[in-house]
């Protein structure tokens, strides 16, 4: 076993900062299972939570010793020893609870799942907002924590793949959608490639262009276009990328093995990476690569016991946690996120209209009016 450390590759985050209370909002699997089992190993101190049922809120906080249970969400906001305001709720209703968390003088930080909102237009202004509050607003964009995507982060930095030439994001697994997705219009592009392009412009910054293509799932019985999604980037350094998301992944029959995974490849001028995702078969996530300056042309494997879920979502609320300590600016800002919202509404533009779409069409400057 080759560890990370003796490669030079920091997997994990650090946790330097956990002094700052946190209320959650929300009680369901995300939340229950991913968010609040990381915040437990982490030693974050969790002192309230609020969801639309109060019994499964109860039930949350009894699993993990949370000591406040508020009949809702605004009772948790308004609460004052709440810091940072954690919320995994659906993207048309957390709007309004970002803007409450943001009116509150005792509120320093609010975490709020992605996609941030519906629309970019909303995304935008939710920026603007807390600008001119002058309080932290950041988005769970998780992957860029999964421990495979964060040390190809570090090989690219220091140089050692070379100058990157192609990258490739490979998804074959069947999510469990969220009820409340039925609702929608968007599907796939919104809620399950948002992990991947972000995790493209982590690692090579804003693409210049994208064309996207896709159909429905034959599985998914609600209405919806974007189904079976692919897409792919242009960048401005050259990189030409790729993602794909299939979440039909092959019949689900009994005794069927649809070979579910999640994997990647990155190419460059002096080495290339290729890695998994460990979500959709409870396993660590994986990299191996070979370089012509560190390896000499040889493949390498480091392991780690971590996981993406949970694992990952530590390093979320810590980036955020040692913001509100140290007075920096977060790892996840959500003007970052505004772009990969635009990056997604751009995808969609190209779904619709059968073209590739540049980034350069989208307006992103703060709106006059704020609240």
């Amino acid at each position: 076993m080759t560890s990370a450390e003796t490669l030079r590759l920091e997997p994990d985050a650090p946790i330097r900062t956990r002094s700052h209370r946190i209320g959650v909002i929300g009680a369901g699997a995300i939340m229950a299972d991913q968010h609040l089992e990381a915040y437990r190993q982490a030693g974050f101190p969790v002192v309230a939570i609020a969801s639309r049922t109060r019994s499964r809120a109860a039930a949350v906080a009894e699993r993990y010793g949370i000591e406040t249970v508020h009949e809702t969400p605004r009772d948790l906001i308004l609460d004052p020893r709440v810091e940072i305001v954690d919320i995994a709720f659906p993207p048309d209703q957390q709007p309004e609870l970002i803007r409450l968390a943001l009116a509150q003088p005792h509120v320093r930080a609010v975490l709020a799942q992605k996609p941030l909102a519906l629309s970019l237009v909303e995304a935008i202004a939710l920026r603007d907002e807390a600008a001119a509050a002058g309080k932290l607003l950041s988005v769970n964009q998780n992957m860029r924590y999964d421990q495979s995507i964060r040390s190809l982060k570090q090989l690219l930095d220091r140089g050692a793949l070379g100058q990157p030439v192609f990258a490739a994001i490979d998804m074959h697994a069947v999510p469990h959608w969220q009820t409340f997705l039925a609702e929608y219009d968007r599907l796939t592009l919104a809620n399950m490639s948002v992990h991947h392009l972000d995790a493209l412009r982590y690692l090579f910054g804003d693409p210049v262009e994208i064309y996207t293509a896709g159909r429905p799932d034959p599985r998914t019985e609600f209405a919806h276009t974007d189904g079976i999604v692919a897409s792919t980037l242009s960048f401005e350094n050259g990189v030409l990328a790729v993602s794909r998301e299939d979440v039909w992944g092959g019949p689900r029959e009994e005794g069927f093995n649809s070979d579910f995974f999640i994997s990647w490849r990155v190419e460059g001028t002096e080495g290339v990476a290729t890695g998994t995702i460990g979500w959709p078969n409870g396993k660590p996530s994986t990299i191996s690569y070979a370089s012509t300056s560190e390896t000499n042309g040889e493949w390498v494997a480091p392991e780690w016991e971590t996981h993406w879920f949970p694992h990952a979502f530590a390093g979320v609320m810590e980036q955020l946690q040692h913001s509100v300590e140290t007075g920096t600016e977060p790892a996840l800002t959500v003007a970052d996120n505004v772009r990969t919202m635009a990056l997604i509404e751009a995808g969609y533009r190209s779904l619709a209209e059968h073209r590739a779409v540049r980034l350069d069409e989208f307006d992103l400057a703060p709106t006059t009016n704020t609240k």
